[in-house]
């Protein structure tokens, strides 16, 4: 078939053809839209799993979905370390004043009132981003300058949500890889969603990251309570035959259920590889029929692709004692393993492999969401290590 007309788009963040699996989560922010024009505010979600589920493509959605609501929105994605921390606040910063543009344009109501909370924009965006933005009020002289983020955000909540709310509107700030925020910025948002919801302000955080962010929710959970909290996994069955089959359906297209099994079966249900493997199937099949020999041909292809850049974006990273690490997680436990069977395995006391395991953590590569086991951050990372050649190479520490 005319790979020009191939519906299905691996790749991070972006959408895929048919965007299944999720209407629970589009219809609680739905609900959260509605609850907000009545000026009830229970709270932000945030949304948490393993790479390759799709949340930055959900969390995408979410925002186009409010926006068309008629909220104003922010958006920031987070990086690790200090570098990171200085580009999420200049984010933020750049963000809100964009907010305050589109106020001032939008808002006719309460003029007065949005005058105010441009100039406590002004203020905000230069202590925060640490960079005078061109507005149409000048900086509050004693509203969101003090130079503590939790104050400065909270006094910038507070005054806009006068004429968001005659407006019915709402702030909404959207945070991706959430697990990578600063600690300082983190509670910060926590804390003043918290008091947005005991205000009934019209503010709210959505955010996503890793399973990694749960543990970090869970230290903070006097305010985590004012969140929904939702694991992103693995699509159903039905809508992983359907993120599959519905694209190619819809162009003409024809699955054998063989071949549609097969697929669906490899991907374990995950969006990435549904649309990896769909799109390595389509671009083999010969004619509009599928059937079960393209397909597994389609999967030996897209596995290929998979082996040269998706996985050893991580892989590549670790030295050899932390391959024997994952080798001997692979071997106990598969996906999941206990710290203790990794040690067992490897005939050592599990002490002597904590630098290795605190190092593959740091990385990204592994995550440790309850005390004594440890889990791949990426799904089918087990089947990619079986896949290598288990040879011993020279420790590159």
């Amino acid at each position: 078939m005319l790979p020009v007309l191939n519906p299905f788009r691996p790749g991070a963040g972006v959408r895929p053809p048919e965007l299944v699996g999720r209407q629970s989560e589009i219809d609680l922010v739905d609900l959260m839209v509605a609850k907000s024009r009545r000026r009830r505010n229970d709270g932000g979600m945030i949304l948490y799993g393993l790479r390759g589920v799709g949340k930055t493509v959900l969390l995408n959605q979410l925002q186009q979905n409010v926006e068309k609501a008629g909220w104003v929105t922010v958006q920031l994605e987070a990086r690790p370390g200090e570098a990171g921390s200085r580009v999420a606040r200049q984010s933020l910063g750049r963000g809100v004043a964009m907010a305050g543009r589109q106020m001032t344009s939008r808002f006719k109501n309460a003029a007065s009132d949005v005058r105010t909370a441009v100039a406590t924009v002004a203020s905000f965006s230069a202590t925060v981003a640490g960079m005078t933005l061109k507005l149409d009020a000048p900086a509050a002289e004693n509203r969101a300058n003090s130079g503590l983020i939790e104050i400065d955000l909270e006094e910038l909540v507070a005054d806009l949500a006068g004429p968001l709310t005659r407006n019915n509107s709402a702030l909404a700030i959207f945070v991706d890889e959430m697990q990578d925020l600063d600690s300082d910025l983190l509670t910060a948002l926590l804390a003043v969603q918290h008091k947005a919801s005991q205000s009934e302000w019209p503010f709210y955080v959505i955010g996503a990251g890793l399973s990694t962010l749960r543990r970090t929710l869970a230290e903070a959970r006097s305010y985590a309570e004012r969140f929904v909290i939702r694991e992103i996994g693995a699509l159903s069955h039905e809508a992983a035959v359907e993120a599959v089959a519905k694209p190619a359906t819809d162009l003409g297209a024809i699955f054998d259920q063989r071949a549609v099994d097969l697929i669906v079966g490899e991907a374990k249900g995950y969006p990435f590889f549904l649309q990896t493997y769909g799109k390595a199937v389509w671009d083999l099949a010969p004619d509009k029929r599928i059937d079960a020999e393209i397909a597994a041909a389609g999967i030996a292809e897209g596995n290929a692709d998979l082996d040269q850049g998706f996985f050893p974006a991580r892989w590549d990273r670790t030295t050899a004692g932390e391959r024997h690490y994952l080798r001997a997680m692979v071997a106990v436990g598969g996906n999941t393993a206990s710290t203790t069977a990794v040690a067992e395995y490897l005939g050592v006391v599990s002490s002597a492999l904590s630098p290795a395991r605190q190092s593959l953590i740091s990385k990204g590569i592994i995550y440790a969401e309850r005390r004594g086991y440890v889990s791949f951050t990426v799904p089918n990372m087990d089947a990619f290590i079986l896949r290598q050649p288990n040879v011993d190479d020279e420790d590159d520490e």
